[in-house]
């Protein structure tokens, strides 16, 4: 029997974390501030989370934005939060750190690895910014990751699928390769067909109204609503793969 397609869904606060589990999602990867990429969510937040969410979350551990090559003082603050994951009972962590060639920083994730003890651990998508994605993989998997999240090196998914499909092939059974950026309804079936791949990664999010009544609008960034997980279009995203679900 194949194995059935698993959805995980990047939430991007308590509430998002709540509507990707009504909405019947396998997995959370919990974090903060999507429009940089995501980052390490906050102490409440992952206690909230971890207290009244039923289903498996995994914690993006990146300090701040912009590329993967970290200082020492980073590495701390990334083993640190890990440890407090850990502590809380999350699943799993979500890492990833390249030295200034490109290449994998197998060194310092290893310590990151050694700080998540029994949780799972999966790479994300620095991979796609490594100087060569296939032997990225490899140096990942030597690391022991459970998964690696990647959109083949392109800007989402659909584009990246041919490198995606190289990945998967090139993975075999040894690591997870995981789908993910531009992940939606409409598109998600045509990629688990042109990758192979068993697991997905998504946002399904929407952005709500500002409750703000009112507003001078002297801030528009800071006066306008919030982008939260839809339960409605993890639904979408879950009926898309059902074929695959119910194989």
């Amino acid at each position: 029997m194949n194995q059935l397609p698993i959805l995980e869904i990047a939430a991007n606060s308590l509430a998002s974390a709540l509507a990707a589990q009504e909405g019947g999602a396998d997995r959370i990867e919990l974090c903060c501030a999507l429009e940089l990429g995501g980052l390490t969510p906050s102490h409440a937040q992952l206690a909230l989370a971890r207290e009244r969410v039923r289903i498996p979350i995994y914690v993006l551990i990146r300090p701040r934005a912009g590329d993967f090559v970290y200082t020492e003082q980073e590495f701390e603050t990334m083993q640190r939060d890990i440890e407090h994951c850990v502590a809380l009972g999350c699943d799993g962590v979500v890492i990833g750190a390249l030295d200034a060639h490109g290449d994998v920083d197998s060194r310092n994730c290893r310590e990151l690895i050694r700080a998540a003890g029994a949780a799972g651990v999966t790479f994300h998508r620095a991979i796609d910014v490594s100087r060569d994605p296939r032997d990225a993989l490899e140096a990942i998997i030597a690391l022991g990751c459970e998964r690696v999240l990647t959109s083949g090196a392109a800007a989402d998914a659909s584009t990246g699928a041919p490198v995606i499909r190289s990945l998967v092939e090139q993975a075999a059974t040894r690591i997870i390769v995981m789908p993910g950026a531009g992940i939606g309804a409409g598109n998600v079936a045509a990629i688990r067909a042109q990758t192979g791949a068993r697991e997905f990664h998504a946002s399904a999010r929407s952005a709500l109204p500002s409750r703000l009544v009112g507003a001078a609008g002297a801030l528009p960034d800071m006066s306008v609503g919030e982008i939260r997980t839809d339960a409605t279009q993890v639904r979408a995203l879950l009926a898309a793969l059902s074929a695959d679900r119910h194989a």
